[in-house]
């Protein structure tokens, strides 16, 4: 292990250390109090980064051995301002400038996808890290006593949750990897893995607007944060992928048509069910999808918002893609004319009748803005199937 002359220091396998409490990270040093900056404030970031501010950017750039211009993609992309040349780095920033660099010059990524690497974990923690603090902390860390600040009641809460909050992230992250690798190795050839057939839906509050101007901000919060638990576990527990919440709507995908469809339902029950919801609506589309850094782009995933807009309150529409699918794969009838056929041909050939969970209604066509003529189909579910 070596050490520097913070007391910090690497393992063998490239992690840094806490550094060793001293007088001056105690009290804050004089250099600290000059800068303007609050002492106890410095020490939490200490606390948390695991280590005390030592570089400036150029200088971390160079003990890094990347170029500055590189160093600034980097710390760009994990979305943190630019800083000049101030003291603000440790050796945790050096050490991450290292890894990445390293990784291209290994030829395990192209420099852009460095960059994009460092972005998607950039934006990804920042709002689990804005989340941890607005909506976990504050509830922690109101102060006990007159005159105590909160990062005095902050600094020792962090201090013990850190490390357990680091293990657990490090947790889910590898399960949700593991998730995604495992869809990846199932598409049918290379294509797919980037640009793959999925069932897109989107669900969206109706009313939302008028509600800002009606409830107060903590009411609208917890409606919101209700409104996206719900979907999220809903989602989860039905084998579907939260894509992203954007406050009064979420979307999701599913490789699975009949899953994609069981979660709008449940959705627009669930929120019909519980009086302080508004009604809901959802717009599903079935088709060829390009995935980016988590994300989900291209035609379907348009007609599928487009498809939110239209549709009725409390009910799902879809397109003709993914009602095609639900009859291919048997989920649904293509007709109830032709499921009453289907039964008596079973039936008097003695057989079980098929046995459907959706039933589908064709809707008007109609010119949806960008995408030409669509045809909608109203999604329900079929009589004893709830």
């Amino acid at each position: 292990m070596s050490v520097d002359d913070t007391g910090s220091g690497t393992d063998a396998h490239g992690r840094v250390d806490p550094p060793r409490p001293s007088a001056s990270f105690e009290r804050g040093d004089a250099h600290d109090a000059d800068s303007g900056e609050d002492p106890l404030a410095l020490r939490l970031e200490a606390l948390i980064l695991g280590a005390e501010r030592r570089y400036t950017p150029f200088q971390a750039a160079r003990s890094a051995g990347v170029s500055m211009e590189l160093a600034s993609r980097f710390w760009r992309a994990m979305g943190f301002a630019d800083i000049g040349q101030a003291k603000a780095l440790t050796e945790a920033d050096v050490l991450a400038l290292r890894r990445l660099a390293g990784l291209v010059e290994a030829g395990l990524l192209s420099e852009a996808m460095a960059v994009q690497v460092a972005r998607s974990t950039g934006q990804t923690t920042a709002r689990l890290a804005e989340w941890q603090i607005d909506s976990f902390l504050e509830g922690l860390t109101e102060p006990p006593e007159p005159g105590m600040t909160r990062t005095e009641v902050t600094y020792p809460i962090i201090e013990l949750l850190l490390p357990e909050l680091e293990e657990f992230l490090v947790y889910v992250w590898r399960r949700q990897l593991a998730a995604s690798a495992g869809r990846v190795i199932q598409a049918a050839d290379d294509e797919e893995m980037v640009d793959r057939r999925l069932a897109v839906g989107f669900a969206d509050l109706v009313g939302f607007t008028r509600l800002t101007r009606r409830l107060e901000e903590e009411e609208l919060g917890e409606l919101v944060e209700a409104f996206e638990t719900t979907a999220a576990d809903l989602v989860a527990a039905r084998g579907g992928r939260l894509v992203k919440t954007l406050g009064d709507e979420v979307l999701y995908a599913a490789d699975d048509a009949g899953v994609a469809a069981e979660i709008a339902l449940l959705l627009v029950e669930t929120m019909a069910n519980d009086d302080t919801m508004p009604e809901l609506r959802v717009g599903i589309a079935f088709g060829t999808v390009t995935t980016r850094m988590g994300d989900v782009f291209g035609t379907t995933v348009n007609l599928a918002s487009r498809l939110t807009s239209i549709a009725p309150r409390d009910a799902v529409l879809v397109d003709s893609a993914f009602a095609e699918e639900l009859i291919r794969t048997g989920e649904a009838p293509a007709s109830e004319a032709e499921a009453a056929e289907a039964a008596a041909a079973a039936e008097k050939e003695g057989e079980e009748p098929p046995t459907y969970r959706f039933a589908l209604q064709p809707m008007w066509q109609r010119p949806v803005r960008g995408l030409g003529v669509v045809e909608p189909w109203l999604l329900t579910r079929r009589e004893g199937t709830a």
